[in-house]
């Protein structure tokens, strides 16, 4: 890393990036940034009406705001809707849906790995920065899209 850059900012303008595709209908992401070391990532996260993620856990902490739309914890049932900041300490286990008519957008910052968990807790898929930074450079090269997250070196 250039020392000189070690304290300038690095603005990402999410209006100039496509929805990337995540995999499963209903799931696309905008990548922000991807840290150092495969430490985790922050991106806005873009799910449509009726789409449920299942059952997963973050082997680090996870911070999402919600941004847009609203979405229903399944485990206790709360709704969580724009304007509101929901803290995921490492360990946390959970599920949610999408409720209502619009799309939620999320912006998080994952650090560790997701892992999708089976009905007897094992891990089924996992998930990492090194995966999802692969997704969006595929993406970007198989439809001409500029690449604009943010990597550190």
């Amino acid at each position: 890393m250039n020392p000189s850059m070690d304290f300038a900012s690095h603005p990402i303008d999410s209006d100039r990036m496509q929805w990337t595709p995540m995999g499963p209908p209903g799931l696309s992401f905008k990548p922000l940034r991807f840290f150092r070391d495969g430490s985790g990532w922050m991106y806005l996260f873009r799910l449509e009406p009726g789409t449920r993620i299942p059952r997963h856990r973050h082997t680090g902490e996870a911070h999402g705001f919600n941004v847009a739309g609203r979405r229903q914890l399944l485990d206790t049932g709360e709704v969580i809707g724009p304007g509101t900041y929901v803290y995921e300490p490492p360990g946390n286990v959970d599920s949610w849906q999408v409720v209502g008519d619009e799309p939620v957008v999320l912006l998080i910052n994952v650090r560790g790995a997701i892992e999708y968990l089976g009905p007897e807790g094992e891990v089924l898929g996992r998930v990492t920065s090194a995966d999802r930074l692969e997704t969006y450079r595929r993406w970007c090269e198989a439809t001409g899209a500029a690449f604009l997250a943010t990597v550190e070196e």
